[in-house]
């Protein structure tokens, strides 16, 4: 089969991956084998390839944003060949440590993860857990369904550590949209407007809040405003009202200080970034008020499974751009230089290789 091997970590722009042909995997006990069909291109896989974090396995093959279809089972498995199914970031967790047993599985120090500690998706077969491999919303097609399962749970988590989801009206249960849409109450900031954030302000919408998107794209502002942002302007602009709680995408400190400025005493600013560049010093005057500062460390597989059911009973307009496979180098380029609308999707073209 082809993939895309990453060796060494260096700038996209010299051309780190490899297009290899590698032995296409045979699923061991408790696994299922994956002939991927569309693979997201997340900003986290630019990190590994670039060395933004640590590669954990060298050679690797990244990808966490997998749609593919079952076609070959490991010993145990219960599950339906042919059934199309996503792949997302978490991978395994260890099950027996305080934060499994406490249901803070994202927290384990032993997890394990798609495209990082186990190869992932940019290529035309994979392995995963069965647990791990998710039945997907037959609403989507394949390039839409692939970021729902990093992009849109991230954000999902992230609109509940911010506190869009702790008031009446917010999210009545897990996994349940109030029925009001459009302009409400709790005022949400959104700081990046690219995969995650296009998702995560629709979900918003479908919640009592009104979505306030700063974006230093003026094209990424129009669409904010076309899925119905409130509000869309740069970081540097004052927002029309404070805000009730933030989200940073990008992974850039210096919106951390501009962002508690245009936050409401005892508001909440969530980092939904696995990495981010420093956070430069700044006045205690930000966070006094009991503003809270706290970070998404990844997510839980009931997350996974609430935000599939909750895109299942609410299209989401999911925007991408699709890639060939052959053109993933291409992809995260774009991706690093903010030129892509939506999401980035690889799409397979052609006929497996044997």
């Amino acid at each position: 089969m082809k993939a895309w091997v990453l060796r060494g970590q260096a700038p996209i722009q010299r051309h780190p991956l490899t297009l290899a042909r590698l032995p296409r995997p045979e699923p061991r006990r408790g696994e299922v084998r994956i002939k991927v069909l569309a693979c997201g291109v997340c900003r986290t896989d630019l990190h590994i390839v670039e060395g933004d974090i640590p590669m954990r396995r060298r050679p690797t093959v990244c990808g966490h944003q997998a749609v593919g279809v079952i076609d070959a089972l490991g010993s145990g498995v219960r599950r339906r060949l042919g059934e199309r199914v996503g792949v997302p970031w978490l991978h395994a967790v260890c099950g027996t440590c305080a934060d499994c047993r406490a249901g803070r599985e994202n927290l384990c120090a032993k997890a394990r993860f798609t495209g990082w500690d186990v190869d992932g998706g940019f290529a035309e077969w994979m392995t995963a857990l069965q647990e791990s491999a998710y039945p997907l919303p037959s609403l989507y097609a394949d390039a839409e369904a692939a970021p729902l399962l990093c992009a849109g749970v991230i954000g999902y988590r992230a609109l509940r550590l911010a506190g869009a989801a702790d008031r009446p009206g917010g999210l009545r249960r897990r996994g349940e949209l109030d029925s009001r849409q459009g302009r409400g109450s709790f005022i949400l900031g959104l700081y990046g407007f690219g995969a995650s954030a296009h998702l995560t302000l629709q979900v918003a919408r479908g919640l009592d809040c009104s979505a306030y998107v700063f974006s230093r794209s003026p094209a990424h502002r129009r669409l904010a405003r076309a899925l119905g942002a409130a509000w869309a302007g740069s970081a540097e602009d004052r927002p029309p009202k404070a805000l009730d709680g933030g989200i940073i995408f990008a992974p850039a400190g210096g919106l951390v200080p501009k962002a508690l400025g245009h936050l409401r005493a005892g508001g909440t600013l969530a980092l939904a970034g696995i990495t981010m560049s420093p956070i430069p010093a700044m006045d205690y005057g930000l966070i006094y008020g009991e503003r809270r500062l706290v970070s998404v460390a990844n997510s839980t597989r009931q997350d996974i499974r609430e935000f599939l059911a909750l895109a299942a009973r609410r299209r989401l307009r999911v925007e991408t751009e699709s890639f060939p496979f052959e053109a993933a180098p291409e992809a995260l380029r774009r991706l690093k230089e903010g030129k892509v609308r939506g999401a980035a999707v690889l799409v397979r073209t052609g006929p497996p290789a044997i």
